[in-house]
């Protein structure tokens, strides 16, 4: 489904224009959707879609979502261990054998693999199952007039009233309570502009049609960058020295470099060159599992910026594809919740952006920890340790 100009062209303009909009945040709530009521009209919102902004209202529920994410703070296998179920890798299986045709299509024309389209469609929402119950529309006029992150959820609203407006979506509709839609979660502005009709049948249905969810999902992938017929991660086996500095998503090297060091596939095998180059990933240090990680699995942290979520999918992924279950070694015993704000706190006062004191293992905190394993002789490995703790 696509919008041509004039009001495709004004859309753009108001997404791009989000920064400069995100600060009129917060105030008087009814002078504010006064004002992105003027912007939707601008954009060529009708009467239906503005009346619906119009009866949009704060939902307290969302906010105390958006401020207590405490998932995240679960360690990988914990996480992992929670999500990639027993029924999902069932109903995983049976739904590609079930949607097999849909599933070859999406791969034909996008180029992402199946298992990696039904994975994401698992984790988001139980295959259709638990898409949310939160209205949309409340959800999004929240965050956007709440100060927190403005110019994430700002650019979301005129595409939904967009939506509304045509009756393509109810006004009520209801997802999840950060504004995204349908089965696999997409946000209002995928929705409208790059959802695909997978069936057939002249429209989008995200919610119900699983034709149109698959083919916009790898639609998405595709448009985010995935590579056709490349792979994402792959479990490997380290040795118990090597040059850990080496190691990390960004730092991407020639699988021959790795085998020269040691690493093996599960079973003590060689890798196979196949002339890609891949970071090592360990999650949760050198003696925890550890996956080679290619270029596409830089998507998986486009779709979901959490390490955890990202690794866990791209691992359910390569499960539905047939791989076993991956080896949780023996990780050395990581930090609680407040120990892992406490060293947040010390790597700032070294001079480390760590993004939030909040006890998550983010992207920005791993690498001030690696940094600082440097500085200290430690093997930079990216894991926080109670030794790690007491030594800052």
């Amino acid at each position: 489904m696509r919008l041509r100009s004039p009001l495709l062209a004004a859309l753009l303009a108001t997404a791009f224009s989000a920064p400069a909009a995100a600060q009129e945040c917060d105030g008087d709530f009814d002078a504010w959707k006064q004002g992105v009521a003027a912007e939707a009209k601008a954009a060529g919102v009708g009467e239906t879609g503005l009346a619906a902004l119009s009866a949009a209202a704060i939902d307290p529920k969302v906010l105390a979502r958006d401020r207590a994410q405490g998932v995240f703070s679960q360690t990988f296998i914990e996480f992992s261990g929670r999500m990639i179920s027993a029924y999902r890798l069932k109903q995983g299986a049976a739904n590609l054998k079930k949607y097999a045709e849909v599933f070859a299509r999406a791969e034909a024309e996008f180029g992402v693999q199946g298992p990696v389209v039904a994975a994401f469609w698992a984790l988001e929402t139980d295959f259709g199952a638990v898409q949310g119950d939160f209205r949309t529309l409340n959800a999004l006029v929240t965050l956007a007039h709440d100060c927190r992150r403005p110019q994430v959820f700002r650019p979301q609203l005129v595409p939904l009233l967009t939506l509304i407006d045509r009756g393509d979506l109810p006004a009520d509709v209801k997802g999840a309570w950060a504004g995204e839609i349908g089965q696999t979660q997409m946000l209002p502005i995928d929705y409208l502009m790059d959802s695909v009709d997978g069936d057939g049948d002249g429209k989008v249905d995200l919610r119900n049609s699983v034709p149109d969810v698959v083919m916009t999902t790898a639609k998405k992938l595709q448009m985010k960058g995935w590579k056709r017929d490349q792979p994402w991660i792959e479990e490997v086996r380290v040795p118990d020295d090597m040059p850990w500095d080496q190691t990390g998503r960004t730092s991407k090297l020639a699988l021959t470099q790795w085998s020269q060091w040691g690493v093996t596939r599960p079973d003590g095998s060689p890798l196979q060159d196949t002339g890609l180059r891949a970071g090592l990933v360990l999650p949760m240090g050198r003696n925890g599992p550890a996956f080679l990680s290619y270029d596409n699995f830089d998507i998986y942290l486009e779709w979901n910026q959490s390490f955890t979520y990202a690794l866990t999918a791209a691992v359910l992924a390569t499960r539905l594809a047939g791989a076993p279950a991956y080896d949780p070694r023996q990780p050395e015993p990581g930090l609680g919740l407040d120990q892992m704000k406490e060293l947040q706190s010390r790597l700032e006062a070294r001079g480390h952006d760590v993004g939030k004191v909040d006890g998550i293992l983010g992207t920005n905190t791993r690498e001030a920890v690696r940094k600082e394993q440097m500085r200290l002789g430690l093997a930079v490995d990216g894991w926080p340790t109670v030794d790690l703790l007491a030594k800052l």
